[in-house]
């Protein structure tokens, strides 16, 4: 365990998590019945995607832009200047982006997926292969939309959801190494990382694994970028869980990660705590121009990006929040509160506990489902129809065979919920799980499905009815 200050021991010393803010504007949730809820999941087609956000109790479906923002960001969003050139919020903005990462060329845009379609659009192409430990669905799909193959060389214990390993999100280098000699380091523009490794559980990247990704790349001579949608919770794993950063503070792990890399994507409405907005962020002002020159054609102007003035104030001080010990303490503990519950029902989990969300093993639970029943959306649709949860499917129906397992992910939007809403959620688990064991959750198929990103907008159906 990582050495703490005062404080952190003082939240660590009792059972009870303690929140560490107060709570002073709510929003008012619906409570629908169970045959009203039978319906919308209906009219949606059986995606929980669909659904609207009334029909829904608790809603887990992302942790992306749906958190709380602090008093101080709600105030430094009134200082938001407009100016479409040149405005001082994109500078506040930058001077934040620049202390965390180091990288001085910043772009701004209006979420992590453009920043993602800028870089594939530059960097990506027929014929060139991307690896990652593993790339998220945004991502995967801006890197094959480009012609590019979008590889994904975790660790095997990375696709083993009881293994305890502390860093399963690390990638293979051996994998890597061996990737990058098959393909041709011509035609590998770049290697991505992501931390921490949403598909793969919320599980962290080790700095030592981060170093040896850069060794790799510096080989082979070939950029590095990681996708730092989650970078603070990754920090906070590390000073955890890997002895030589026990005594570094949060932002001094940070700054050394992205001091291995050469730019990184990001969506701030995660660990910017922010409800939108992204960056692109590098050290080469090459390829940095040609970013610019794609953001103008489809974002905006280089010192807004797409975003208002007062969005970059907003991230501008939440990229700096996520790196308060406190929090990141409160935010950690708070997903293992959740797990246990998990747990507590005999459902099978993701382990270690990542830091943004539980992922519920639906394979192991619904063993007589095959994958190509969708075994994952099979015990999402339940945990929604039963309670109210909505959470989300990471498996055959995201990622199609590139699907190493059938997970719901329950993520935990940022300083939203209370200890009570997670007694809540950890009952419906326990219902439903109830229902896996008496064979009482079927199957379903796709009935209808667009080119990319299906599992946003598929329609399906059960393949037996509901009761």
């Amino acid at each position: 365990m990582a050495k703490l200050d005062p404080g952190h021991a003082a939240l660590l010393g009792f059972k009870t998590i303690i929140e560490p803010f107060r709570i002073h504007s709510t929003q008012r949730i619906v409570f629908p019945t169970r045959e009203e809820r039978l319906e919308a999941i209906q009219r949606a087609g059986w995606n929980l995607f669909g659904l609207h956000s009334d029909d829904v109790i608790i809603d887990m479906l992302t942790d992306s832009g749906t958190g709380a923002m602090s008093a101080r960001q709600w105030a430094g969003m009134m200082e938001g200047d407009e100016t479409y050139a040149g405005s001082n919020s994109f500078y506040a903005f930058r001077d934040a982006v620049r202390e965390i990462t180091g990288f001085e060329e910043v772009i701004p845009t209006h979420q992590g997926r453009a920043a993602e379609r800028i870089l594939f659009s530059i960097l990506g192409g027929p014929g060139k292969v991307v690896p990652s430990n593993t790339h998220f669905d945004t991502t995967r799909a801006n890197v094959e939309y480009s012609g590019a193959k979008a590889v994904d060389l975790v660790i095997q214990e990375g696709k083993i959801p009881s293994s305890e390993h502390p860093f399963k999100g690390n990638m293979d280098i051996a994998a890597l190494d061996a990737c990058i000699s098959e393909a041709g380091a011509e035609n590998v523009p770049v290697v991505m990382l992501t931390v921490t490794n949403n598909s793969g559980g919320g599980q962290p990247v080790s700095l030592e694994n981060i170093r040896a990704v850069r060794a790799v790349c510096n080989k082979h001579k070939i950029p590095f970028f990681l996708d730092a949608c989650r970078f603070a919770e990754n920090a906070w794993f590390i000073k955890s869980r890997e002895e030589e950063c026990a005594e570094m503070t949060p932002l001094e792990i940070a700054n050394a990660m992205f001091d291995l890399a050469d730019g990184c994507t990001m969506s701030a409405k995660k660990d910017g705590m922010a409800n939108i907005g992204g960056f692109l962020a590098m050290k080469c002002p090459k390829l940095a121009a040609r970013c610019r020159d794609l953001l103008i054609l489809t974002e905006g102007f280089p010192t807004y990006g797409g975003l208002a003035g007062y969005d970059m104030e907003a991230i501008a001080i939440g990229l700096r929040e996520a790196l308060d010990p406190l929090y990141l303490c409160y935010r950690t503990r708070s997903t293992a509160y959740l797990a246990d519950k998990a747990v507590a029902a005999g459902v099978p989990i993701v382990k270690p506990v990542g830091g943004h969300a539980v992922y519920l093993d639906a394979a192991a639970l619904l063993p007589d489902i095959p994958r190509s029943e969708l075994p994952a959306q099979a015990l999402a649709v339940a945990l929604y129809v039963e309670g109210g949860v909505r959470g989300v499917e990471i498996g055959s129906l995201m990622f199609g065979d590139a699907a190493s397992m059938e997970l719901v992910r329950l993520a935990m939007p940022r300083r939203t919920y209370t200890q009570s809403h997670m007694d809540y959620v950890g009952e419906v688990i326990d219902r439903v799980a109830a229902k896996a064991r008496a064979g009482e959750i079927s199957g379903y198929r796709i009935v209808e499905q667009p080119s990319w990103l299906r599992h946003f907008t598929a329609k399906l159906e059960p393949l037996k009815p509901w009761l």
